[in-house]
C-alpha cells in the first residue's frame, strides 16, 4: 500500500510540476498578446539562455541571451518560447526550463561588465558573469546591484573599473585570447567569430549586428589593407562568395578572430594566414569601419 501511494504522489509530483510550466508559458504569452501593441519587455537572468533555430533541444543554436539583455516575447509552441532581443534584434525559440526572468519595469540602461563578475542571488547561490552580461544600478560601494527588483550582491572587488573601460580594441580583444570556438556563443567560455567582434564592440559601447553576413552592412568600406586601423572589422567568403566569417585588426599584418579559438594571425591582401599549414585559411573579402 505504502509502495502505491508513493507511486501517486510521485506521478502527482511529475504532473504539477508540468503543469506549472505549462502556466508559466500560458502567462507569459497572454501577457504578450494582451500587450501587442506596446510589448513587455523582459530581463534575462541567467548567465546565458542558448537561442535556437526552432522550438527543440535538437535545433542549432543560433545565438544566446546573455544576463542582463533583454527581449520580448513573440511566439510560442508548446513549452518553447519565440523570443527577440532588444540588443541585436535577433529571433529564436528559447525552453522555458531555462527562463529567470524579470519584467523591466523601469527601463533603465544596463551597464556592460568587461570583466568576470562573481555576484550572489537573494538565496545566496552564486553566478559567475562573464563579459557582455548587463547589470543595473550598480552600487560600487555597498557591492551589490539590480535587476528589476531583485538584488544581487557583488564580491569585495567589484568597482567602476568593471563597468567602464578605456582599453583600446587590440587591448580588448586580448583579454579573450584562447577563448574557445562554440557555434552561436557569445561570452568568453565559448564565442564564435561575430560573437567574438561584437562582444568587443560591446564593451565599447557600440551595438553592432550578430551574425558576420549582417556585420559586413554595417560602417563603411575600407580598401586597402595596407589602410586598416586596430579595430577594423575583415570580412572572409566562400566558395560561393558568401561571407563566412570576420575578425577584428589587431595591428599592421595581424587579425585577432575566432577559429577554432580566439587566436592572432598574419593577415595580407589575400586572407588570413595559417603558419601552422604554411597557407590561407580564409579568403579576404572585404574591410570596414565602425565609426
Amino acid at each position: 500500500m505504502k509502495g502505491k501511494v508513493g507511486k501517486g504522489v510521485g506521478n502527482q509530483k511529475i504532473h504539477r510540476g508540468s503543469l506549472r510550466n505549462l502556466r508559466i508559458v500560458s502567462w507569459i504569452f497572454i501577457n504578450f498578446v494582451r500587450n501587442s501593441e506596446v510589448m513587455e519587455k523582459y530581463i534575462c537572468e541567467n548567465v546565458f539562455v542558448p537561442l535556437r533555430s526552432g522550438p527543440s533541444h535538437k535545433s542549432e543554436m543560433m545565438s544566446q541571451i546573455l544576463f542582463g539583455e533583454k527581449y520580448i516575447v513573440v511566439d510560442k509552441a508548446g513549452k518553447w518560447l519565440k523570443v527577440e532581443t532588444l540588443f541585436d534584434k535577433y529571433q529564436g525559440w528559447i525552453d522555458i526550463d531555462h527562463l529567470q526572468q524579470t519584467i523591466d519595469l523601469d527601463k533603465k540602461t544596463g551597464f556592460v561588465l568587461n570583466t568576470a563578475l562573481l555576484c550572489f542571488k537573494n538565496d545566496k547561490t552564486k553566478l559567475i558573469l562573464e563579459p557582455g552580461c548587463e547589470v543595473f544600478k550598480p552600487d560600487y560601494k555597498d557591492k551589490k546591484f539590480f535587476v528589476g527588483e531583485n538584488v544581487y550582491h557583488t564580491c569585495n572587488e567589484f568597482n567602476e573599473s568593471y563597468t567602464s573601460t578605456n582599453d583600446s580594441f587590440p587591448d580588448l580583444g586580448i583579454k579573450f585570447i584562447n577563448s574557445p570556438y562554440v557555434w552561436g556563443g557569445r561570452i568568453p567560455s565559448g564565442i564564435d567569430c561575430s560573437g567574438f567582434t561584437q562582444l568587443v564592440y560591446k564593451i565599447k559601447g557600440i551595438a553592432i549586428p550578430r551574425d558576420s553576413c549582417q556585420q559586413v552592412e554595417a560602417g563603411r568600406g575600407i580598401d586597402f589593407i595596407d589602410e586598416t586601423l586596430p579595430g577594423d572589422l575583415v570580412f572572409f567568403d566562400n566558395e560561393r562568395g558568401k561571407v563566412t566569417h570576420v575578425g577584428m585588426i589587431y595591428s599592421k599584418g595581424l587579425v585577432i578572430h575566432a577559429s577554432g579559438r580566439v587566436r592572432i594571425d598574419p593577415i595580407d591582401h589575400q586572407g588570413i594566414f595559417k603558419q601552422e599549414i604554411g597557407a590561407y585559411s580564409h579568403k579576404l573579402r572585404t574591410i570596414r569601419r565602425i565609426d
